[in-house]
């Protein structure tokens, strides 16, 4: 329970020092928000920081950081260490930087970023890896909440049934004006997540369940090893690049760039609480990672979830849990569908104030989603995972390019070092995984350092080649 607790207390030093630091580096100031300047009553609206803390929070933590932490947990308490300084040192930071750096180009999505700062190649790139993920987060985040729903309230209706009444209201939400839906709903859905959270951690405290202490050892009941594969399964609890995705959202609502660090690093910091508690949750309520692990085959991730929330809880409690989890993710993949269509009609040249012009982007990626829904959930993951890694990595270098271009070479390190760290992560992985390339560790561990380092080397030659301009 020690090493829970110390954790507990690392994220929050890491939100107000860590934080404080990032913030400096990047520098917020005065200038008008893109809400500010052009609002228009659809996607940039002004909101105030509170709600969109919460409106942040609801976009990113889908069941990211509950299904993955539990996944990520049957590694052991090793776990806790990386979603803690994952969270601090590279989502955070990849978090705050992404979205200001959208706020300041009037809500740009991740591709005109990319295609600003690292060139239109990767561009091109981004935006096809992006608009993939942003499907593949609406169908994993309509498989998990239909499972759920189906479960709480067994007899009722069949899964196919909550899927497509889910995949409805994702309809509804991406054509509707920002402040309609997600604004006024999100406040209340972060409410009942939090209070969700608190149950659960409370019922492991003082319900006397024992929350191992962490060591270094992968306790893998298929003994993966925790490099690469635990760094990708946690996923939104450490370091996510869906979360560049949702960030202009907000980027587009925020009133001051001074309110930067409470919503986008802080929303981060918040996420990795959640994913945090529901691995300890896992280790605590299973006893073992081989029990955890038999529970998540036999069951699903759903399951799993069902099973804590009713065990640690009773009936009643675990209901109201488990409404929070299905909340959780359908307030994500809400704003998943909406992302998707703002990056399309970004390529498009599409104006999005008119209805038809929304509905003309928004259906094919709805129908898409409900195909995918029909893929099994555990394949859909894996894929997920590895295109969400993917993402952050090319973001931090993107963060990293913004920096040097602002006069800030040094201080870019604290984007380029969890930049090089994700890209030994995400290429180690794709080698070595049998949803890959299935290479032996032999190959693909010195493959994934050497690659992490091209990558920085890159990174040096052009923050060498900005200082000697610079001169």
């Amino acid at each position: 329970m020690v090493s829970l607790a110390v954790s507990f207390v690392v994220l929050l030093a890491g939100y107000f020092l860590y934080g404080r630091f990032i913030e400096r580096v990047f520098g917020p100031d005065d200038r008008k928000t893109p809400a500010m300047k052009n609002p228009d009553g659809v996607d940039c609206v002004p909101i105030s920081t509170g709600r969109l803390f919460l409106v942040q929070l609801l976009n990113i933590a889908g069941t990211g950081p509950i299904f993955g932490a539990l996944m990520g947990a049957a590694f052991g308490p090793v776990v806790f260490l990386w979603i803690v300084l994952g969270a601090v040192f590279a989502g955070a930071v990849q978090d705050y930087v992404s979205a200001m750096m959208s706020c300041r180009r009037n809500g740009d999505s991740v591709v005109e970023l990319c295609k600003v700062y690292l060139g239109g190649f990767a561009g091109q790139v981004m935006k096809v890896v992006s608009v993939v993920l942003l499907v593949l987060v609406g169908a994993v985040f309509v498989s998990s909440p239909a499972a759920l729903l189906e479960r709480l309230v067994p007899g009722f209706v069949g899964a196919d049934v909550w899927t497509i009444v889910i995949l409805l209201y994702y309809l509804l939400a991406t054509l509707l004006p920002i402040d309609k839906i997600i604004a006024r709903l999100y406040p209340v859905f972060g409410a009942v997540l939090l209070l969700m959270a608190v149950m659960v951690i409370s019922a492991i405290v003082f319900g006397g369940r024992s929350v191992p202490e962490v060591t270094l050892e992968s306790l893998h009941p298929s003994h993966l090893p925790a490099w690469p594969f635990m760094f990708v399964t946690v996923a939104c609890g450490a370091i996510s690049g869906f979360h560049v995705t949702q960030s202009p959202i907000a980027a587009k609502c925020i009133m001051s760039e001074k309110d930067g660090r409470k919503v986008f690093f802080g929303a981060m910091i918040c996420e990795s609480a959640i994913a945090l508690l529901w691995a300890a949750a896992g280790v605590a309520f299973y006893g073992t990672t081989g029990g955890l692990g038999a529970a998540l085959s036999s069951l699903g991730q759903s399951g799993v979830v069902y099973d804590i929330s009713t065990g640690l809880l009773g009936l009643f409690g675990g209901a109201l849990a488990v409404i929070g989890v299905i909340i959780c993710p359908v307030s994500t993949g809400d704003t998943a569908f909406r992302s998707a269509r703002m990056i399309v009609a970004e390529s498009t040249g599409l104006p999005q104030a008119g209805l038809r012009n929304r509905l003309l982007i928004a259906v094919p990626l709805i129908l898409i989603g409900f195909v995918l829904t029909k893929i099994n959930f555990d394949v859909l993951w894996r894929y997920f995972s590895w295109t969400n890694q993917t993402i952050a990595m090319i973001v931090l270098w993107m963060a990293s390019s913004y920096l040097i271009r602002e006069g800030k070479k040094v201080l870019s390190l604290v984007t380029a070092l969890p930049g090089a760290f994700m890209s030994a992560v995400s290429m180690t992985y794709i080698l070595m995984a049998k949803e890959g390339f299935g290479l032996p560790a032999s190959v693909a561990y010195p493959s994934g350092v050497a690659f992490a380092v091209v990558c920085f080397g890159v990174y040096a030659f052009f923050a060498i080649r900005s200082g000697r301009r610079g001169a």
